[in-house]
């Protein structure tokens, strides 16, 4: 039953990448080198997030 109220790991990464690559295509037309640091910010989100997808398969 408390299974219902557990978050996905690999959700809460998706989302957590999501929003950084928005929030540095919002910058790039601000302050570029804020932008390429949320991209690399984004890319290790996304190196976590496919480590945690390879160990539920």
């Amino acid at each position: 039953m408390w299974e219902l109220f557990k978050t996905d790991p690999a959700k809460k990464l998706q989302k957590q990448h999501a929003a950084l690559l928005a929030e540095a295509h919002r910058m790039s037309a601000i302050d570029r080198s804020k932008s390429d640091a949320l991209v690399a910010q984004a890319a290790d989100v996304e190196m976590e997030l496919m480590k945690v997808l390879s160990k539920k398969t």
